[in-house]
């Protein structure tokens, strides 16, 4: 028997996964490959929403829980995952460099917002009015920490790779048991295949379809994120990101010629080079309607727990809400009412 069967691993289950070996619990995953959005995630770690120039909701405690969490898993794993790029954000008028100023003088930013305007240094890109430049942001592989993640878990016998059958789950005295393994307690990290988990499909969980291209544009040679209308991420090798679309009807993981040709116009509007989509792919983030992650126990069956919800920020969010599921579980700690599924069950 092992303490806890996780199904999901994606960025919500593999920060589960190490929270639960840190502290020396026994797992099992059971995961699939139909969930995308982690897979294709730009993998940005920012702070700061630049569409309005706020603090997105809870990011300094996040970023001062992920950041070493990121830096231990590189050690355990031998890979590289951190990538430490500063993000610029594309000036398109001289009200938004106003506003720049004004919240990089608010106390939660002026940490994150420098107060100087950038000026534009590469003639590849139109930004006649500069940029505003955030702080100790980068880029989280994503891609590689899946792959090499799944891979370790393999190596000591601790995955599964299935799609979950709840027809061969059952809830015994105690503990579940699904197939030939037996666990005191379950935990959903299923993204948005949460719509079809019996549990937890009474969940607002929404769904935003998310497209990203990838480009070579050898003449760009660009090393930081530039944020316009879509985003710029440098990959290396002349290989650059583009994204993201946002899309609420389609709930399909296939890249579409229409959400194609919205980020590429977006960026010919200020990248001003030849360059080629070698990528295209979609996924669909986990998101709810109040924008705040879905974390706890199910109203009824006390030892089966929900971790998703994460939206566009998983790679923030992730370690925290791992974290504070943990000590829910095992210390009876509270959750962040914020994102404690139980506002949704409540009467």
């Amino acid at each position: 028997m092992v303490d806890y069967l996780i199904v999901g691993c994606g960025l919500a289950g593999i920060s589960f996964c190490e929270t639960l070996e840190r502290n020396g619990k026994s797992f099992h995953v059971v995961s699939d490959s139909s969930q995308q959005a982690s897979w294709v995630a730009g993998g940005l770690y920012n702070p700061v929403i630049l569409k309005r120039f706020t603090m997105a909701w809870n990011a300094r405690e996040q970023m001062d829980l992920a950041m070493p969490f990121y830096e231990v898993l590189e050690e355990k794993l031998k890979v590289k995952l951190d990538y430490k790029l500063r993000v610029l954000r594309l000036f398109a008028s001289v009200e938004e460099q106003n506003g720049w100023f004004v919240a990089a003088d608010r106390p939660n930013l002026e940490y994150f917002l420098s107060p100087d305007i950038q000026q534009n240094q590469n003639p590849r890109i139109h930004a006649p009015l500069g940029f505003g430049e955030v702080r100790y942001t980068g880029r989280i592989d994503t891609r590689t920490l899946l792959t090499v993640y799944a891979e370790y878990l393999m190596q000591k016998g601790q995955f599964t790779s299935e799609t979950f059958d709840f027809s061969h789950f059952r809830t015994l005295s105690g503990h579940f048991c699904y197939k030939s393994i037996t666990a005191k307690q379950i935990v959903f990290a299923d993204g948005y295949g949460l719509k079809n988990n019996p549990f937890f499909n009474y969940l607002p969980l929404n769904g935003t379809k998310g497209e990203l291209l990838t480009i070579k544009a050898p003449d760009l040679k660009e090393e930081s994120v530039i944020k316009s209308s879509v985003f710029i991420i440098p990959l290396g090798g002349d290989l650059y990101r583009v994204g993201a679309t946002y899309k609420w009807k389609d709930k399909t993981n296939l890249p579409t010629e229409e959400s194609k040709m919205e980020l590429l116009i977006k960026l010919d509007t200020f990248l001003k080079c030849d360059y080629e989509v070698v990528d295209h792919v979609a996924g669909i983030r986990p998101t709810v309607a109040d924008r705040r992650p879905l974390v706890g126990s199910h109203p009824t069956h006390k030892n089966i727990y929900c971790l998703n919800g994460f939206g566009s920020r998983g790679v923030l969010i992730a370690p925290y809400a791992s974290g504070q599921l943990f000590d829910c579980i095992e210390n009876g700690e509270p959750i962040n009412p914020e994102m404690d599924l139980a506002r949704f069950t409540k009467k």
